[in-house]
């Protein structure tokens, strides 16, 4: 989610394996390993997007495909795609915050996650999540 291009991904999804693999003698065991996981990957995704400035592409959508015909597996993989480009229009810690909600974290372990407070990962997240509706609604990809 943090990158556009399929290049962009493979360096972060390295650079993440490379601190996760830095930081396990630092796991103390405090958390379970995997919040200690998605802390440490999720801060080197931030880290990582901060440090390069990516652009983001903001081509518009509406040159795809008719939807005449289209299969349902298709239907999903477009309806993806505008979730995608949306998302990309969001900071990075809104990203996280989505990214750790589709996992189906709870709010408590996305405010672990994040090093926030519960009631303020729950406030955030609502307003995530009305500004993607917007995002959708503004840019037209809605179904």
């Amino acid at each position: 989610m943090y990158m556009n291009h399929v290049e962009e991904q493979q360096d972060l999804f390295q650079e993440i394996v490379m601190q996760l693999w830095k930081a396990y003698p630092t796991f103390k065991g405090n958390s379970k390993f995997s919040t200690w996981m998605y802390r440490v990957a999720l801060n080197t995704a931030l880290v990582y997007f901060k440090k390069d400035k990516r652009k983001v592409d903001k081509t518009p959508l509406d040159e795809n495909i008719d939807i005449i015909d289209v299969n349902e597996s298709e239907l999903k993989e477009e309806k993806l795609a505008y979730l995608y480009k949306a998302v990309q229009e969001l900071n990075s810690i809104e990203k996280a915050l989505i990214f750790l909600f589709l996992e189906n974290q709870s709010h408590k372990e996305i405010a672990e996650n994040l090093g926030i407070s519960e009631v303020n990962a729950r406030v955030k997240l609502n307003r995530t999540k009305e500004k993607l509706q917007f995002i959708i609604k503004k840019n037209g990809y809605e179904f």
